[in-house]
């Protein structure tokens, strides 16, 4: 077992460079090592891997692994489901359905999709979780880019740091928004009272951008096409739940009752689309995921639904 380390960042390391904290730590000792260990994807912020320069904001969890991890054992992803939409000898693009956790953490050590992917050439990257560039929520399903070499993910990270790859989710939301289109652009973090829940009431935010458009007005929801501009942990869920439009079953954040009514099982948000230049050779690829049978049957049950529960409202 690697030795880990894990802080929470106070109120006294605000603005502080992530590098520069790491180093005080006994266990670490010095900057060039608290960089070494960063260079090497051993570091983590809030779950994500973090540049050296990186500024620490109250609240956000650092965790560390002291040395090399053993490589990702591919034996342990075995059996785990996904599609492969478009391979080459530099990336894969893969569908995941829901329910699989994309890489190891605290309750799921095995069976991941990072596992699985090891097995396939994934590489890059953090050592637990090789080639994977972006993640999903275990019960949000679609399509995933992964690199197959550390010159590939480091690309594919520098393209989506510059908003160069699009991500476009499908989520069915309750009610209505008010415009067919719009922006939500508030800072997320972890919530000031509930500390498991990401929210816009915190005091340790970073900037969150979500677009989206209305794709069909239904009696009582509106399926959306969201494009995400940054990609913060729970930020379309988080963010359709700030203006009043939670993602129908999300139990987290609001979207019980609605999703209750349409039988569903999980939040009904899907990754249908990526678009982005492909790192090596140059070219325009963009792959598209079909909504799942469970989403599906969702949304044609919401099509059904009456406008109105009756005097009550609903």
């Amino acid at each position: 077992m690697s030795e880990r380390l894990a802080f929470v960042a106070g109120e006294d390391d605000a603005g502080r460079r992530l590098d520069a904290r790491l180093a005080e730590e006994p266990a670490v000792g010095s900057r060039a090592k608290a960089q070494r260990l960063i260079d090497a994807g051993l570091v983590s912020v809030d779950g994500e891997p973090r540049r050296k320069r990186h500024r620490l904001a109250p609240g956000e969890a650092v965790e560390v692994l002291l040395e090399e991890p053993p490589p990702v054992d591919a034996r342990v992803g075995e059996g785990v489901d996904f599609e492969v939409v478009y391979e080459d000898d530099w990336l894969l693009v893969v569908d995941k359905p829901a329910g699989v956790v994309v890489h190891p953490a605290p309750g799921h050590p095995a069976g991941t999709l990072a596992q699985a992917l090891a097995a396939r050439g994934a590489a890059g990257g953090h050592p637990l979780r090789p080639g994977i560039v972006h993640r999903l929520d275990r019960d949000t399903s679609g399509l995933l880019v992964v690199a197959k070499s550390e010159e590939v993910h480091r690309a594919l990270q520098e393209m989506l740091r510059r908003r160069e790859i699009r991500r476009e989710y499908l989520a069915l939301v309750a009610g209505r928004p008010d415009a067919r289109s719009g922006t939500i652009d508030a800072a997320v973090g972890r919530d000031r009272r509930e500390r498991k829940l990401i929210s816009i009431r915190t005091d340790a935010g970073r900037r969150a951008v979500t677009h989206f458009e209305l794709v069909e007005a239904l009696p009582r929801t509106s399926l959306l096409r969201v494009r995400l501009e940054t990609g913060r942990t729970h930020q379309i869920r988080v963010h359709m739940a700030a203006i009043g439009h939670p993602v129908c079953g999300d139990r987290q954040y609001g979207g019980a009752a609605c999703g209750r009514r349409l039988g569903l099982a999980r939040q009904f948000l899907h990754s249908a689309a990526l678009t982005f230049d492909h790192p090596v050779r140059g070219e325009s690829l963009r792959c598209e995921s079909k909504l799942p049978a469970d989403l599906s049957r969702a949304l044609a049950a919401a099509r059904r639904e009456p406008a109105s529960e009756g005097p009550v409202g609903g």
